[in-house]
């Protein structure tokens, strides 16, 4: 199998401290492994984005050395393709219109003696299901995925079990733990889930390396394969960079955008992470040895060793910016 990863940023910000970990993860993965790095903006969700973001973000992977294999995908120019996904799973029985609010689903639950706890993210309790009465004259609000359904349909197993590289073995009953989640969202914007699926599909992409806080997203999307005839590919999800708060840090609690003004500094913080061994003298040796560390830690089972003919990494790097 041809190696093709990727890293896909939200332009919602500039990167931080702990995005460069899960790209440098991810460009790491798909050197170790001699094959293609690709970079996809997502920018579905058009009024959270940042206007230049996307330029920005490509400017700061570039100061660090990491460069994509390929033209860079925009998820706002990919309209017609989640539409046409779409419309496949409606065709077919597996997606639904949907007028529930949050309001709406925390009311069903109330109703069942489940109210929620903070925090807490409550399954959808299938209100507006075609076999439990549909919209009732309601207008639609968004689209779901009928997760029963395709569950049933495809003989898939319950609860759905997969590998993470790093983390092990993983399993989750969809139905139960999420419910039929949203495919298309009630301000008529695509949701993450069906994007990505769609685009790595698309795209070809073999191994998807991230951070670990979008774990709990793989069983979904592991569905949304099987419903459009996709490949899964294979998963690491990697530490994530915790913030003075103790929780992942990000754009929404703080997180500072990435200075790359000193790169060899920035990827040396992210390097410690992934324990990865102490950077060298310049931005080129140091990736050229976290390219082999990884490697002799990660590589797969399947995967030939890398070659090359002075004995170095196959695949050469740029020079230091």
């Amino acid at each position: 199998m041809v190696y093709r990863g990727r890293f896909a940023p939200s332009p919602t910000g500039l990167l931080h401290a702990g995005s460069l970990v899960a790209a440098l993860a991810s460009w790491l993965d798909a050197r170790a492994h001699d094959g293609t790095w690709l970079v996809r903006i997502e920018d579905v969700d058009r009024p959270r984005c940042i206007t230049g973001a996307d330029a920005q973000i490509l400017a700061q992977l570039a100061a660090c050395g990491l460069r994509p294999d390929a033209p860079v995908w925009h998820q706002s120019a990919r309209n017609g393709a989640y539409a046409e996904a779409l419309q496949r799973l409606i065709d077919a029985g597996w997606a639904y219109p949907c007028a529930c609010t949050r309001q709406d689903i925390e009311a069903a639950w109330r109703a069942r003696g489940m109210p929620r706890t903070r925090h807490q993210a409550l399954p959808y309790p299938g209100t507006c299901r075609p076999e439990q009465g549909g919209l009732r004259g309601r207008p639609a609000r968004a689209w779901r995925l009928h997760v029963g359904r395709i569950v049933a349909a495809l003989d898939l197993p319950v609860p759905l079990h997969w590998h993470d590289r790093r983390l092990g073995a993983q399993a989750q009953d969809v139905a139960c733990a999420v419910g039929d989640f949203v495919l298309k969202r009630a301000d008529g914007l695509w949701a993450y889930q069906l994007a990505v699926v769609v685009d790595d599909g698309a795209q070809g992409v073999t191994d998807v390396v991230r951070g670990e806080d979008l774990a709990d997203n793989t069983a979904r999307q592991i569905v949304l394969q099987h419903a459009l005839s996709l490949p899964t590919p294979r998963y690491l999800h990697t530490p994530l960079v915790l913030g003075p708060n103790g929780e992942k840090l990000s754009k929404q609690n703080g997180a500072q955008p990435l200075d790359v003004r000193d790169p060899l500094a920035a990827l040396a913080a992210a390097a410690t992470v992934l324990d990865l061994p102490p950077p060298r003298p310049t931005l080129q040796a140091t990736l050229h040895s976290w390219i082999e560390a990884w490697g002799q830690r990660w590589r797969l089972p399947d995967s030939a060793p890398r070659r090359a003919a002075d004995g170095g990494p196959a695949r050469s790097l740029q020079s230091d910016p």
